[in-house]
């Protein structure tokens, strides 16, 4: 394997694990939702995100939920996890000013 394939999964080995078609996964790049990567006319994921795919493949399956539906509960799931890490940290202030 040459170092510009190195950390990264050819699209058509994610399909037939995931046994979906290339075109959802072309679909998922052209809405956002997965950076994919060229490399000599083929495509490519970096194996990083391999967890954002399966919480995507199980959102599309389990749930039936679209690729449009799946870019607004990611998006709010991030919000939802930026709200905690914010109000944990506002928590942490406030303890320093407080004395049992």
């Amino acid at each position: 394997m040459s170092n510009d394939r190195q950390n990264t999964i050819e699209i058509t080995t994610l399909c037939r694990h995931y046994q979906v078609e290339r075109t959802f996964f072309t679909h998922l790049h052209d809405i956002g939702l997965i950076e994919t990567i060229t490399i000599h006319d083929s495509l490519y994921v970096d194996e990083a995100n391999i967890r954002q795919i399966d919480k995507i493949i199980r959102l599309y399956r389990e749930l039936d939920i679209n690729p449009e539906g799946i870019d607004v509960i990611l998006n709010l799931l991030e919000k939802i996890d930026d709200l905690e890490q914010r109000l944990m940290a506002t928590k942490n202030r406030l303890g320093l000013y407080e004395h049992d």
